[in-house]
């Protein structure tokens, strides 16, 4: 199911989210299915539990040969439950981001070039993955909504956040 996703300004964007207690559930897996139709429909790289009301601690991204992110790499289709990032040393790398949750938005941000990201899948499954680039970005991205962090706060100068019509004249929305 479709479900509708918060914009920034709502409150509930701004909440730490609860961490997952239980795994393999029919409420847990339908959360995954509908954000997994929420993110299709919206076109999006990620989307996580909070951005649709849900106060827990699940994301979800993916990115395949997607035309709103030419230069992008690959990124695979992931469910991540309480996740946990741990930087890989301290290079950072800025790069433009979007969000469903800021649409029509873009800002300039600062993000670990690389990371080793865990946690679990919707049935408990461990997950662990070291990633760098645009991989990374994503589920920095993401992770941040889980802490109530939207990418506006993230952006160092505000020259550098705008309408993406007005920074990118012509070219293909970039949400999330």
């Amino acid at each position: 199911m479709i479900r509708p996703v918060l914009r920034m300004g709502d409150p509930r964007l701004l909440a730490r989210a609860r961490p997952v207690e239980m795994f393999d559930t029919p409420e847990l897996h339908a959360l995954v299915e509908d954000m997994r139709d929420t993110m299709a429909h919206l076109d999006g790289a990620g989307l996580a539990a909070p951005q649709i009301g849900v106060d827990l601690r699940v994301v979800i991204f993916g990115v395949h040969r997607n035309p709103r992110y030419p230069d992008a790499g690959e990124v695979p289709d992931t469910v991540l439950v309480n996740p946990r990032l741990s930087p890989l040393g301290l290079a950072m790398e800025e790069g433009w981001e979007g969000c469903l949750s800021v649409p029509g938005m873009r800002g300039l941000v600062a993000r670990y070039r690389r990371l080793r990201y865990d946690g679990v899948d919707a049935a408990g499954q461990p997950i662990d993955r070291t990633v760098e680039g645009f991989h990374a970005r994503v589920v920095q991205h993401e992770c941040d909504h889980l802490d109530g962090i939207l990418y506006p706060m993230r952006v160092r100068d505000l020259a550098n956040f705008g309408f993406a019509d007005v920074l990118f004249p012509g070219q293909p929305t970039l949400d999330e």
